[in-house]
């Protein structure tokens, strides 16, 4: 199993933690993360555009001029979708683009997002994520020490009201529950951060089943 060091917030190691090897050492399979990040993107989608038909757009129904016998083209509606401000063919129209995705490729997609990071050693491990007041000028200080420059994703137990107040107003930085990781996240930021207790609860959750630790 990889070892990874376990610090506090001032940078000094406390310890160390073993991340199991079906988590945090599979092997990367890249069509699975494509996936697993066109499904999340696909999810953020709101779908709300639109155009107006021929039956919406304003402009009267009155047939123009009579069918036949004045040398031009038939025509019965000024909205028709071949005049200027007529209304639009086969537009776009409002729709849901998000789509199921089997719990196992997402699962999988996750554990292979984790271990390329691991193998970049682009994951930290804090003993407690546990900040003295609420104010990001603290978390700052604290990612500072930790040499913490770019992206962060911070994954840490609900209930940690000063880490999620400190947290965001820094561009860059995302927090998320344990529950709630996703392969996207954990690709999109340069690093991971974790707490002690939720790498321990992340590995068990996301584990294969029937598998011993």
């Amino acid at each position: 199993m990889p070892t990874v060091d376990v610090k506090n917030l001032t940078n000094k190691k406390v310890g160390t933690v073993e991340l199991r090897d079906d988590v945090f050492a599979v092997r990367i399979k890249p069509a699975l993360l494509h996936e697993a990040v066109r499904h999340y993107l696909a999810s953020l989608r709101r779908g709300t555009h639109k155009t107006k038909g021929r039956g919406e757009v304003s402009g009267s129904g009155r047939k123009l001029w009579r069918q036949k016998g004045t040398g031009r083209a038939r025509v019965g509606s000024i909205r028709s979708p071949l005049w200027r401000h007529g209304g639009t063919t086969h537009g776009p129209q409002p729709r849901d683009y998000s789509y199921a995705l089997p719990r196992k490729v997402l699962l999988g997609a996750l554990r292979g997002a984790l271990s390329s990071k691991l193998q970049a050693e682009k994951i930290l491990v804090v003993d407690k994520l546990e900040l003295e007041n609420h104010k990001t000028k603290a978390l700052r200080q604290a990612l500072d020490k930790l040499g913490v420059e770019k992206s962060l994703l911070l994954v840490e137990a609900d209930g940690n009201t000063q880490l999620e107040r400190a947290s965001r107003n820094l561009a860059g930085v995302k927090l998320v529950p344990g529950r709630a990781v996703h392969a996207y996240d954990v690709l999109a930021h340069d690093r991971v951060l974790f707490s002690r207790g939720a790498v321990e609860k992340l590995q068990k959750a996301i584990a294969p089943k029937g598998k011993a630790a």
